[in-house]
């Protein structure tokens, strides 16, 4: 038997507010509207031509998978205060690194966390799990997926603040 591993996912306060605002949105008020946009479509007849029919219910699909991952996430997620400003990697953190004679600047923690103009890795992840629990100076390797070794030197890590 497999067992089924559950990923949990660092979230601040705001950003777990925030999804869950939206799961509320999506599976209450969103739900019943792409609901009513189908029957709407329904009542137009011939449902094989139907392109708001067919539109509504590619958007309740959506709609539903999106509900789904929030509440994986949510159900999983570990929220925390901002983490302290010590150096040390934890989730939470941007965390600035040299890889391959350059300088790369990441989020450790969820993708939900940023506004999508940061890199995220998540704490799983190899660079992710590599470098969590490390502070400025230290050095350390990942296996990259295609097997190489990656080395990485911490250069700084401070707390997010979004």
């Amino acid at each position: 038997m497999s067992e089924t591993v559950v990923k949990t996912s660092y979230l601040t306060q705001e950003a777990f507010d925030r999804l869950k605002a939206e799961l509320d949105e999506l599976s209450g008020p969103g739900r019943a509207d792409i609901v009513a946009k189908i029957e709407a479509a329904r009542e137009e007849g011939d449902l094989k031509e139907n392109g708001g029919y067919h539109a509504a219910r590619e958007e309740q699909g959506k709609n539903e998978a999106r509900i789904r991952q929030l509440t994986q996430l949510l159900e999983n997620a570990t929220i925390g205060e901002t983490p302290p400003d010590n150096g040390i990697v934890e989730p939470g953190m941007l965390v600035t690194v040299e890889m391959f004679g350059d300088e790369e600047t990441f989020l450790l923690g969820s993708r939900e966390i940023a506004d999508g103009s940061l890199q995220v890795y998540s704490e799983q992840s190899p660079i992710g799990s590599a470098v969590n629990g490390k502070k400025a100076g230290d050095s350390t390797s990942y296996e990259a997926p295609n097997g190489k070794q990656i080395d990485v030197k911490i250069i700084s890590a401070k707390p997010f603040t979004g």
